[in-house]
């Protein structure tokens, strides 16, 4: 059981983690997905548009997000629901990008928590925005049996 007197989500609770974009991801999320448009893999054909290099997928970009709320917070058990997405900027193979969330919402009735995801670059300007919102039921059951004293993620 939960422990009633804390509550296991508060507004405002915010995660982030680190990524750099690779080569190796881009090429192997176009394989993975089959979105081989040029522009992620051709730098001779990126060269001559908008962006003049080659740019990751905005998709690949967004499953950071899912892997830090499904592995980190709030971690193993969680089940998306929605995510809303909107791409601001494009990012470039070697950026470096802290993926965030931030809790904006919790229904403890129904276990559903509601964030703010944030993806910004290494100039600190911010690449993607949305929400989410996720089923964290399983996650909550995880931490109840969790023995006294281990750690909760």
């Amino acid at each position: 059981m939960v422990n009633m007197g804390e509550p296991a989500f508060h507004i405002g609770q915010r995660v982030a983690v680190t990524r750099k974009v690779t080569a190796a991801q881009v090429e192997a999320f176009a394989r993975v997905t089959g979105d081989t448009n040029p522009v992620h893999l051709d730098e001779a054909y990126a060269a001559h548009t908008r962006f003049g290099h080659r740019i990751a997928h905005g998709m690949l970009c967004a499953s950071y997000i899912s892997a830090l709320l499904g592995t980190q917070f709030p971690g193993p058990g969680t089940i998306y629901v929605n995510q809303g997405l909107s791409f601001l900027k494009p990012v470039y193979l070697g950026d470096s990008l802290e993926v965030s969330v931030t809790v904006t919402g919790y229904r403890a009735e129904k276990a559903l928590l509601t964030l703010e995801t944030a993806i910004h670059n290494q100039r600190g300007e911010k690449v993607l925005a949305g929400d989410a919102v996720c089923l964290v039921r399983d996650v909550l059951a995880a931490r109840s049996q969790a023995p006294s004293g281990a750690a909760a993620g």
